[in-house]
């Protein structure tokens, strides 16, 4: 199983660049960004986290610039979205962004995408909350479109276009992970996803999620799918966590960052890393 990282990513913490080659000399295998377009100030949504929202939420980069200067940097690790708020892009916009990353660092690109849990931020997009997913799927397979074809059309309920011309097409398609959880979020991965990321699952908490795995295993063969990859979001890093994980069927865990604060952040951040890095088998 490989180890990997996500951060919420800020103006006053660490720099891109200083991040991504930290998480490469160390050894591990990904690191993934999360997105926000923006936070709005009267929020009624609650976070799913708990009570409060954490500052950075509403103090993250735009995820692809940053990738691109994470991949200027970088030779080998993973980069990716956990997760690109799909509907709060333009799929043309979208399709462009992530190919044009990908031809900076190819074949090691991955879109982590999710419909969201904030409907305030969604409405401010234009976004119906009750229709969001099947927004975000539509999106996904306009996206692909335009990855993979020269003039690529979509015409759906929510996307509509007519034929286009729009490079540069990736070298390969990104792998695009469905993240979540919720009841129907296997059949979202076996019609849109090359993977699923499920998201903070402690250890005493795996048989369901275990479960779930096999039954993904089970339906992704019996539709000639192979295998499809779990990415855990938000994993407890701990070696006795980790080979609970790998046992349950996890191929990748991701670790989230904190989002350390002022001069000493940077600092803070590598000192974490390398507690992570002792992890690595």
């Amino acid at each position: 199983m490989k180890i990997g990282v996500t951060s919420f990513l800020t103006d006053y913490g660490i720099s891109a660049p200083v991040l991504a080659r930290a998480v490469e000399e160390r050894g591990l295998a990904a690191l993934f960004l999360t997105e926000h377009t923006h936070i709005p100030v009267s929020r009624l949504s609650p976070w799913p986290g708990g009570r409060e929202l954490p500052r950075e939420y509403s103090h993250t980069f735009d995820p692809f610039v940053t990738l691109g200067a994470m991949a200027a940097v970088t030779d080998r690790i993973v980069l990716g979205t956990a997760v690109t708020l799909v509907n709060q892009h333009h799929p043309i916009n979208l399709a462009k962004q992530v190919a044009s990353v990908e031809r900076l660092a190819p074949e090691r690109i991955e879109l982590g995408v999710g419909p969201g849990w904030n409907a305030e931020e969604m409405a401010h997009h234009g976004v119906d909350p009750r229709r969001r997913t099947a927004q975000m799927l539509e999106r996904i397979e306009a996206v692909r479109r335009i990855w993979t074809q020269d003039e690529a059309e979509y015409h759906g309920e929510f996307v509509d276009f007519d034929p286009i011309w729009s490079w540069p097409k990736p070298t390969s398609a990104p792998p695009v992970l469905i993240g979540g959880g919720g009841p129907t979020v296997l059949d979202r991965v076996l019609s849109h996803g090359d993977g699923w990321m499920p998201m903070g699952v402690s250890p005493k908490k795996l048989d369901p999620l275990a479960e779930r795995i096999t039954e993904l295993r089970r339906r992704a063969d019996d539709a000639g799918r192979g295998h499809l990859p779990v990415t855990l979001f938000g994993a407890v890093p701990k070696p006795e966590a980790l080979e609970a994980y790998a046992k349950a069927g996890i191929d990748r865990v991701l670790v989230v960052l904190t989002a350390h604060d002022g001069p000493t952040a940077e600092a803070a951040t590598l000192a974490e890393l390398d507690t992570l890095a002792a992890l690595v088998g």
